[in-house]
């Protein structure tokens, strides 16, 4: 082995023993950096574009990254200001509550003990407002932290790849091309396929919402359509809580519309309609493989999950691929 292939080898180790050691002592802002990353995959065309239109390649990383960063504020703000303009409402509701509630159903009475509801609903609600008092500043922070690692990412987005191609044999180059790739598809697939639904939750949100004589329809609506990027929970789970809620004012008819409306039309309708589509032909991932990394991944790491598990998933497709292709050639 030469010495500058060695050399090679001894630096790429020396990369990997770090990036570890990154990842232990970093690991609060590991999906931070991890959602930077992918976002810069998804934005590199976009960049490149820009660039081959004449564009200085500072001003076109750096618009595309504030394009970024706004959309990221723009889905979280909502959330932010219902909760803070709505938080009196929910407060005066819970102390106008009865301790019980009786419920008939089928000819059987149940008595729901709701003080003890409200006590765990209020103290609940207070620990969530000091917890994001607490955090705003490490929120901040790392929004700042996810626009300046992606700043970085679109501004000279093939120092990773030549690193990579430096410290693998050439044999295997072509290995990692086809990850790339794969990679690149998949990540493209998967943050429209978010998008995607959301826009499709809406008006349909916004139609059972309103037939349902909700008031607000136009909130409830982009709660749903943001409830879309946080798996398991869901659309369904704010059909689930104003079902709850009609319970507790004495409106049961309206209670069973949402529970069964609002699951089907609003939460799986756009799934069924965009998910698999998408998923199947934008990253040639199989639409029950998808769904398997896309629950695997957020029950096994959370919020990251989203991405990281039909990652996962769609890089062990292509190394079967790889394998089976290595096979067939060498047969």
């Amino acid at each position: 082995m030469s010495s500058l292939r060695h050399r090679r080898y001894v630096l790429g180790g020396l990369l990997a023993a770090i990036g570890v050691l990154a990842a232990a002592v970093l690991w609060n802002v590991v999906g931070t950096v991890f959602f930077a990353v992918t976002v810069a995959y998804v934005l590199y065309p976009a960049r490149q574009r820009l660039v081959n239109r004449g564009v200085p390649r500072r001003v076109a990383s750096g618009l595309l990254t504030a394009a970024a960063f706004l959309t990221v504020v723009v889905l979280l703000a909502p959330i932010a200001w219902t909760i803070f303009r709505q938080r009196g409402a929910i407060l005066e509701f819970l102390n106008n509550l009865p301790d019980e509630l009786p419920v008939e159903a089928f000819g059987f009475v149940v008595t729901i003990d709701v003080a003890d509801l409200v006590d765990t609903t209020a103290d609940t609600l207070q620990s969530i407002a000091i917890s994001l008092a607490a955090d705003a500043i490490f929120l901040a922070l790392q929004l700042l932290m996810f626009a300046l690692v992606l700043y970085g990412l679109l501004l000279r987005p093939n120092a990773v790849g030549r690193a990579a191609f430096r410290v693998t044999p050439s044999p295997y180059h072509d290995i990692l091309v086809a990850l790339h790739r794969r990679i690149a598809g998949t990540l493209y697939a998967l943050y429209v396929i978010q998008a995607a639904t959301a826009v499709i939750t809406f008006p349909l949100a916004l139609i059972v919402f309103y037939l349902l004589g909700y008031p607000d329809v136009f909130v409830l609506a982009v709660l749903a359509a943001l409830l879309q990027f946080i798996p398991i929970v869901g659309p369904g789970m704010l059909a689930a809580g104003l079902a709850g809620h009609d319970v507790l004012v004495g409106m049961p008819h309206r209670a069973v519309g949402v529970i069964i409306l609002g699951p089907l039309f609003v939460g799986l309708l756009p799934d069924l309609l965009v998910r698999p589509r998408l998923a199947a032909s934008k990253a040639k991932l199989p639409a029950s493989l998808y769904f398997v990394g896309f629950v695997g991944g957020v029950l096994t790491v959370g919020v990251i999950g989203i991405i990281a598990g039909p990652l996962v998933v769609a890089l062990l497709v292509e190394a079967v691929n790889l394998l089976s292709e290595r096979n067939q050639s060498a047969a």
